[in-house]
């Protein structure tokens, strides 16, 4: 299962605010044994926005875009995911009438350009002040700010894909000492035919030229308990034997 992202937004791109998002998702993803698969940052120029919707709409993905569902200039993505399918926008009947239930007359004539959505969306509730986002095929678009975006993909999560919950997994990593990727490089390739279920990570430490000390990789593997076990296991016993140290 691919699960994608677009953080949207100027302000993110240019450092006025923090992206806080895809750790969240990432988070929130692992308590279902998901895992982000990618995720983009885009600022606020419709057009980018519905070139990049257009290619995930493609894709059988699963994808979650934060930010620029308002109705303020600067605010496209509700028109760029309309453009990318090549539907119009329509007022959400069920978004109005959340609207309306919140704001009374004041909903009109403003704030109902926010339930505006591509033609066959579904609403997505907002627990903080019943502005919906909205769903679309696999895409779920929810506003820019935290407090009202994580609960509403929480309820995506729960609501649109109950069942889509694997094994929960783990990382397991340790430290390989005096060791080059170049000298490993066969031993990594045999680890990775040997467990392909698995995630493989091989990170080596910087090295300081004011600091010399022997060069240090961290392995990392990722997966299902019982496959990582047994994969650090071979891959330790591998790594010892050939006359290395671990830590």
């Amino acid at each position: 299962m691919t699960i994608g992202a677009y953080i949207i937004g100027d302000e993110i791109l240019s450092g006025r605010r923090k992206d806080a998002h895809m750790a969240k998702l990432i988070e929130m993803l692992a308590a279902r044994g998901l895992e982000l698969s990618w995720c983009h940052y885009l600022g606020d120029d419709r057009e980018k926005q519905a070139a990049a919707y257009r290619q995930s709409f493609a894709s059988d993905a699963i994808v979650f875009s934060f930010g620029g569902i308002g109705a303020t200039p600067d605010d496209h993505s509700r028109q760029a995911s309309a453009m990318a399918l090549g539907v119009p926008l329509a007022m959400h009947p069920e978004g109005l009438k959340e609207l309306e239930i919140q704001f009374g007359a004041e909903a009109w004539p403003n704030r109902v350009k926010m339930v505006e959505y591509p033609e066959g969306a579904r609403i997505i509730p907002n627990p903080i002040n019943r502005v919906a986002g909205f769903s679309i095929h696999r895409h779920h678009f929810v506003p820019g700010f935290p407090n009202m975006a994580w609960p509403m993909v929480e309820w995506v999560l729960e609501n649109e894909y109950p069942d889509l919950k694997l094994a929960s997994k783990i990382t397991r990593s340790f430290l390989c000492l005096d060791a080059r990727e170049s000298v490993l490089l066969t031993l990594m390739e045999a680890f990775v035919a040997r467990f392909p279920t698995v995630k493989f990570s091989s990170l080596p430490h910087s090295i300081d030229p004011q600091n010399p000390k022997p060069p240090v990789i961290e392995f990392g593997v990722t997966g299902v308990p019982e496959e990582v076990e047994s994969a650090v296991v071979w891959l330790r016993t591998e790594l010892m034997n050939a006359g290395y140290q671990l830590a």
